[in-house]
């Protein structure tokens, strides 16, 4: 399976999120549901591909995927490295409760959730499509 995923975005106006996950088998599948819901999506399973992505063009939302309590200090350290160089960038967390309350560095949590609608609605209350 492909580390790196980009989908061209210069055709039109819609919102670019960058998404980073460690999972090889959710991360493909958010993608689709997102890019589904008319979102572009560039996404990688490397922390150092997504720094390397987010500093080559604008997102309007860095979403990562938080992998439990362990994954906390990766995701907090993007989230860091990401406010450092853009400290206006927005940037989520996907993660169950626990890690949310464990955690204050992004702007948004999105709760983890198996319903692909609720996952994109959290997204567009943080992100709305363009009207």
């Amino acid at each position: 399976m492909a580390d790196k995923v980009t989908i061209d975005t210069t055709s039109d106006n819609k919102r670019a999120i960058l998404h980073f996950c460690t999972r090889e088998t959710i991360r493909p599948l958010r993608d689709r549901v997102l890019s589904l819901s008319g979102f572009h999506v560039d996404s990688t399973l490397s922390q150092t591909e997504a720094l390397s992505m987010f500093r080559s063009r604008h997102y309007d939302l860095v979403l990562i995927d938080v992998e439990g309590e362990t994954g906390i200090p990766q995701a907090e350290h993007l989230c860091s490295e990401v406010k450092t160089v853009k400290p206006e960038q927005l940037v989520a967390f996907v993660c169950n409760w626990r890690v949310a309350i464990m955690t204050d560095c992004p702007d948004e949590i999105l709760r983890t959730e198996f319903d692909p609608a609720a996952f994109v609605q959290g997204v567009c209350e943080i992100v709305p499509p363009p009207a």
